[in-house]
């Protein structure tokens, strides 16, 4: 059985949905387990476990979350030259952009030294206020359709060996 370990991080649910969408996807695929890790849970030892991976996070001024970030912080050198060439994909939820946070989490994973299967979604919920950054998201169903797609397409390759 093969592992997709998914590290995640959400403020007002938009990357929760993100992820629930993705699971759904890649637990339709025999011979693949999904587990999920809020980034403030997960260790060292889930991702030394895991076969592939997914991180998932908000875009917070223009960065990854902090509790993402954290993780990386907490498990980077117990990984360095132990995940080598595992696979890995992203996600982010952003208010503007998300390319910057989608470029903090190559960098690790270049270090990681973690082989990118496909590209990162970025779902731009345009919040630019306080109130509209603050209030709960509601992800539509095209952008949820990507996430389950990148599920699907992860957990296929992991299946077969392609990864």
């Amino acid at each position: 059985m093969k592992t997709i370990l998914v590290i995640w991080h959400s403020h007002t649910g938009g990357t929760a949905q993100m992820v629930a969408a993705l699971v759904e996807g890649a637990r339709g695929v025999d011979g693949v387990r999904v587990i999920e890790r809020h980034a403030v849970d997960a260790t060292a030892e889930d991702a030394l476990a895991a076969d592939a991976f997914v991180f998932a996070t908000p875009e917070c001024l223009a960065m990854l979350s902090g509790q993402l970030k954290d993780f990386f912080d907490r498990s980077y050198y117990a990984l360095l030259d132990r995940v080598n060439g595992r696979a890995y994909a992203a996600m982010v939820c952003a208010g503007s952009d998300g390319t910057n946070a989608v470029r903090q989490i190559e960098r690790i994973a270049t270090g990681l030294r973690l082989r990118k299967v496909a590209d990162a979604i970025i779902v731009n919920t345009a919040a630019q206020t306080p109130e509209r950054i603050l209030a709960p998201k509601q992800i539509g169903e095209s952008e949820l359709a990507r996430c389950r797609e990148l599920g699907q397409l992860l957990a296929h390759g992991l299946s077969i060996g392609l990864w």
